[in-house]
């Protein structure tokens, strides 16, 4: 059993109520070896999907374990869903990225090297760190932004639009009570120039979260001349994770084209975010 973290998150300073069950993070990583020597990896915060309704299982630890194996230490976010509205997962994100900056020499991590990964309504999460990390929307609440601005992120058939092709689902769960402006959740209206560099991937058959949201992202990041590297996929649905058996609930989930998007992801991190000198 992996050991879990409870995040301290200020939910007052943004007038929202604690959940009853606290946002947690899992450590999945490679720990100090006296053969290896001591190493500073990059790291990667992962928000599983599940339609902001729960923390899908086939998205979270086996994934983490997965990075893990390349060098890359992974945490698993396991954060506020049914009905909370926005900004509290963001908030809960925002405090994870933090946690590991400030812990990065406990875990040999890169504090310059903190990506964070979501998967559907996850990558909805993750996306929304990367365009609102230096906004007040967070700045007001968490304090100061460079404790938890993500310096990439990897957006794995991600929910990203709360307009024409937005999963509804998702969209409202997250904005249930809530009282922020709709665009404010439709990532492609908020990208700007601080935006992360950003891998994306997606199915063009998928039925759940049309590909229209991952094209809309990576215009908007085109626009904005922020690095992306694209891949669409002509087939497979929604929700592959890892896209092989190590996560599949049945053969629907195996499929070795899209299943090449990891091996590409870690190829863009060790491309895009080297180990300083």
């Amino acid at each position: 059993m992996y050991m879990q973290i409870t995040l301290e998150v200020p939910y007052a300073a943004a007038n929202l109520t604690a959940p009853e069950k606290p946002a947690t993070l899992t450590p999945v990583y490679l720990p100090f070896s006296q053969e290896n020597g001591w190493k500073i990896r990059p790291a990667v915060v992962i928000c599983p999907g599940g339609g902001y309704d729960y923390c899908s299982e086939r998205e979270a630890i086996p994934v983490a374990m997965r990075f893990a194996s390349y060098g890359v230490q992974a945490f698993v976010l396991n954060y506020s869903v049914v009905k909370k509205p926005f900004p509290m997962a963001l908030m809960e994100l925002a405090a994870a990225v933090a946690y590991v900056r400030s812990h990065a020499k406990d875990y040999e991590v890169d504090p310059n090297r903190i990506l964070v990964c979501g998967f559907s309504a996850g990558g909805h999460l993750a996306g929304s760190l990367g365009v609102h990390w230096n906004h007040a929307v967070l700045t007001d609440v968490m304090g100061d932004s460079a404790a938890y601005r993500p310096n990439g992120q990897i957006l794995c058939y991600p929910v990203i639009t709360a307009g024409e092709n937005a999963h509804r689902g998702s969209i409202d769960n997250l904005t249930d009570g809530g009282q922020c402006r709709m665009d404010m959740v439709s990532l492609e209206t908020q990208v700007d120039g601080d935006t992360p560099q950003t891998f994306l991937w997606h199915t063009s058959d998928d039925d759940c979260v049309p590909v229209e949201n991952t094209l809309m992202m990576a215009q908007a990041l085109a626009t904005h001349h922020i690095p992306f590297e694209l891949h669409i996929y002509p087939h497979g649905g929604h929700g592959l994770s890892l896209s092989d058996e190590t996560t599949a609930m049945g053969d629907w989930h195996c499929n070795s084209v899209c299943a090449s998007w990891f091996t590409d992801c870690i190829a863009w991190i060790r491309r895009e975010f080297p180990a300083a000198n």
